[in-house]
């Protein structure tokens, strides 16, 4: 899954760059036979404003959100997009500058006020961003954008428009929530966010959202906390990206990179300051795994430890014979992987952005294995007894239970990320398949297949060509895991014609079956989802 293309004319640039959205849905060119049964919308969140007037976004994560959307029907394909209207991109838009700080980026007070008005601006209270830019979902019958903040934005998966803001802490004990909840076969949402716990101290809730009630009632009024876990630091959670969960339990990975806490709560009062500056890296923690049971929702005490690691995507967990197995893209180490997305970074010349990436975190993905039935009298033996894996557990004097992990690929430099599975019939079940997007260096340039079981591998990649993570859309009927295609968003810069496409491979060997090709270039995405 190594890359073997470089990159010296530095095309990838062309992803972070601001865009216009479009009047209208446009229509592609169809190179290919799309498969007849594939009839409905691949929706794609990202960036697409990356600067406002002369003040410029700083971070990958800072960008104005642009949802869009590939409408597959009959054999035909149409491309759209539109901003989402949230306050920080209203306002940006009115004001003509940067007014809610982003992730990497600060905003300051509007320089026409008089000195007394911008003092006070300074002391009003901490203005948390609702820019959607991360994922999509849905929530009963309503579908939702949504970044790592309490806020969530209801939008129309049909007209791409922006209904609605929603704020999780008018129903929920949460500082927000993740970018990726786990969505049952009923509806049943789940997800995490820390919050405050007992004594003041920091602490994380698991919630879920029921199904759409008999009633069609909005189902999110009726959301509750399911269990709380524990923080390692009392003042300062962990900074989380996914969890994990299987048939009976949750999965909650805790890692060094942590929020402190004071310098979030006064980070709106000191000019400058974002919310990339609120955060730190404790260097004697290591990574902690919390498990907690479903029904009934209940905190599991086991203290499983292992070495320092970043980790933004969960691939998938499952249970076997009495124990967790669970499957990691994580980057060793303590120092946070996001210091090595500053847009500055991904801009810069492609030797340079190899450099940069020699100094960063290196990629690997992991298989860690917890047992269950766990006996302080099995000190210093290896309890794990699964036969197809060399991840170990180890009960030490602490009464701490030391996890190894197996490696399922590791190549310097080379990350498998934004992982994707058979979601629908194998998520918290035992599975082989796992598809990414392969990080050359940081930049996205190769579609990639990994066999978990064997560790086989398989590789989609042109010159010059940048994928978005790939949507597994299984095929009707199925019965083979992998029995299915991948859609991915792809732009080629250096195209004469048509630079922006929807790649549609089969995901049993990632071989092309049809491309969908329109005349505009297509900004980054990150997240999605693939509607029927």
């Amino acid at each position: 899954m190594v890359s073997r293309i470089e990159h010296p004319a530095g095309g990838y640039k062309k992803i972070f760059e601001t865009c216009e959205e479009l009047n209208e849905p446009i229509p592609a060119v169809v190179v290919g036979v799309i498969p007849e049964w594939l009839s409905g919308s691949l929706l794609r969140l990202g960036p697409g404003l990356f600067e406002v007037g002369a003040e410029p976004f700083y971070h990958l994560f800072d960008g104005q959100a642009l949802m869009h959307k590939f409408d597959l029907k009959n054999g035909h394909v149409t491309y759209y997009r539109k901003f989402v209207k949230t306050d920080a991109y209203v306002r940006a838009m009115t004001e003509k500058r940067v007014v809610i700080t982003e992730f990497g980026t600060a905003a300051y007070p509007d320089p026409c006020k008089n000195i007394f008005s911008r003092f006070f601006t300074y002391f009003k209270g901490i203005e948390v961003t609702d820019n959607c830019l991360v994922n999509v979902y849905p929530v009963g019958e309503d579908f939702y954008a949504c970044t790592e903040t309490n806020y969530i934005t209801k939008v129309d998966p049909d007209t791409l428009e922006t209904l609605k803001r929603v704020d999780l802490c008018d129903y929920l004990s949460v500082n927000g929530v993740t970018a990726h909840p786990h969505i049952e076969s009923d509806g049943t949402v789940y997800n995490i966010g820390n919050c405050f716990g007992k004594n003041m101290s920091l602490a994380y809730n698991i919630v879920k959202i029921p199904p759409t009630p008999k009633d069609k009632s909005d189902p999110i009024a009726k959301s509750k906390v399911l269990v709380q876990l524990p923080s390692s630091e009392r003042f300062k959670p962990s900074y989380i990206h996914s969890f994990g969960m299987t048939e009976n339990y949750f999965v909650f990975v805790e890692t060094p990179v942590k929020i402190n806490l004071l310098k979030f709560l006064t980070a709106w009062s000191i000019w400058g300051t974002n919310y990339m500056d609120c955060f730190e890296s404790n260097e004697t923690m290591g990574t902690w795994f919390h498990l907690a049971t479903k029904d009934p929702a209940e905190y599991i005490e086991h203290k499983f430890r292992t070495s320092a690691f970043n980790l933004f995507h969960h691939i998938n967990s499952y249970e076997d014979d009495g124990f967790i197995v669970v499957d990691l893209c994580t980057w060793k180490g303590h120092e946070f992987v996001y210091n090595y997305l500053y847009l500055a970074n991904l801009r810069e010349n492609w030797e340079e952005v190899k450099k940069a990436a020699m100094r960063a975190p290196q990629p690997e993905v992991r298989r860690y294995v917890l047992p269950m039935d766990v006996h302080k009298e099995e000190q210093g033996k290896n309890l794990i007894s699964l036969p197809y894996t060399t991840a170990t557990a180890v009960m030490r004097s602490d009464g701490t239970i030391w996890l190894e992990p197996e490696v399922l690929f590791s190549g310097p430099r080379q990350a498998f990320e934004f992982p994707q599975i058979n979601y629908s019939k194998f998520s918290g079940k035992n599975y082989s398949y796992a598809y990414g997007l392969g990080l050359n260096h940081f930049i996205p340039d190769r579609i990639c297949k990994l066999n978990v079981k064997t560790k086989d591998t398989w590789v989609w990649q042109e010159p010059d060509s940048y994928p978005s993570e790939p949507i597994f859309v299984q095929t009707p009927d199925s019965v083979e895991e992998d029995d299915g295609v991948l859609l991915s968003i792809v732009v080629n810069p250096g195209a004469d014609q048509r630079p922006g496409y929807l790649l549609i491979l089969n995901a049993r060997d990632l071989t092309e079956i049809a491309r969908a090709e329109v005349e505009v270039i297509i900004p980054v995405t990150f997240h999605g989802m693939y509607k029927p």
